[in-house]
C-alpha cells in the first residue's frame, strides 16, 4: 500500500511541472476566461484527491489492504478510478501528444497499471 501512496505522491508532484511541460498557458489562450478557470479549479481538485487517497495508502495501509470492510471498499474505489483513468489514457486522450512525450506516457501508464493491480488486489484479497 506504501507503494501506491507512493505513486499517487508522485502524480500529485509531477502535476505542478506537467502545465508548463504541455504548454497549457499557451493552449488556453483563445479559451474564454469562465472555462480556463473551471479548466484550473478541475486540475487543482483532481490533485487534491489524488493528494488524499496517497495520504489514505500512508495513513491507513493496513486498512485499505483488507483489514476492514470500509478499507476493501476504498481500495475498490481508488482501483476503479485508476482504471477508468487508464482506459482515459489509452482509448480517448490524442494519441500525438501521447507520441511526442514517450516517457511520461509510459511512466505513467506503468503507474496506473500498478495502482490498479495493488488497490485492486488489496480490495479482493484482504488481510487474515
Amino acid at each position: 500500500m506504501w507503494v501506491a501512496g507512493g505513486i499517487q505522491a508522485g502524480i500529485v508532484f509531477v502535476n505542478f511541472l506537467l502545465p508548463r511541460k504541455l504548454r497549457v498557458r499557451e493552449g488556453l489562450v483563445h479559451v474564454p476566461v469562465l472555462l480556463k478557470q473551471v479548466f484550473y479549479v478541475h486540475w487543482l481538485y483532481i490533485v487534491i484527491v489524488v493528494g488524499l487517497f496517497g495520504a489514505l495508502c500512508f495513513g491507513f495501509a493496513s486498512e485499505l489492504s483488507g483489514a476492514s470492510p470500509l478499507g476493501r471498499f476504498l481500495s475498490a474505489f481508488m482501483a476503479a478510478f485508476w482504471l477508468l483513468r487508464m482506459c482515459l489514457q489509452w482509448f480517448y486522450y490524442d494519441s500525438a501528444t501521447m507520441r511526442q512525450h514517450k516517457v511520461l506516457y509510459a511512466l505513467y501508464t506503468c503507474s496506473l497499471v500498478a495502482l490498479v493491480g495493488i488497490l485492486g488486489w488489496a480490495a479482493v484479497r484482504p488481510l487474515k
